[in-house]
């Protein structure tokens, strides 16, 4: 597989637009962990290999379990979950499958019983940019692998990946 385009040299002031949006997300309140579970989920529903070998690397650096991690696909199934996350993950799914359902009520509701207005709204902005992400990294053939977490943790913690 070959990377068709190199959107960040293509479109710069996107990607910087983008960026924005993802340091007001850092901002919000919401919890980092919380963050890299919601841009998984997505990124598995997309199919997106790039997002998911970059955050999997961010969970991992930041101390996130591989049960967690592996079991993510299947969090309905599996009690590695909070219930504030079991919430963000079904919004995540509701609102990146918005054509299917149009984000259900018990979903909202679910989600409203465990995240204030300004952080719902702040939970759905993350869903927007990682789906955003992954159609650019799907559309252009990003290629997985070459991502390294730049938390400090990851310094000490992430194995070098080999080819």
């Amino acid at each position: 597989m070959e990377q068709r385009i190199n959107y960040s040299k293509t479109a710069p002031k996107g990607i910087e637009i983008l960026h924005s949006l993802e340091n007001y997300i850092k901002s919000s309140g919401l919890e980092p962990s919380l963050l890299e579970l919601v841009r998984m989920r997505a990124s598995q529903i997309n199919n997106c290999a790039y997002c998911i070998d970059m955050h999997t690397k961010d969970a991992r650096s930041r101390g996130e379990s591989e049960q967690r991690l592996y079991g993510l696909s299947a969090w309905r199934e599996s009690p590695f979950y909070s219930e504030r996350e079991r919430a963000a993950l079904a919004w995540t799914e509701a609102v990146t499958r918005v054509d299917e359902d149009q984000v259900p009520d018990a979903i909202y509701e679910q989600a409203r019983k465990n995240f204030g207005e300004k952080e719902l709204t702040d939970l759905t902005f993350a869903v927007i940019a990682i789906n955003s992400w992954n159609r650019l990294a799907v559309s252009f053939r990003t290629l997985p692998g070459s991502y390294k977490p730049d938390h400090p943790v990851a310094k000490k913690r992430m194995p070098e990946v080999t080819k």
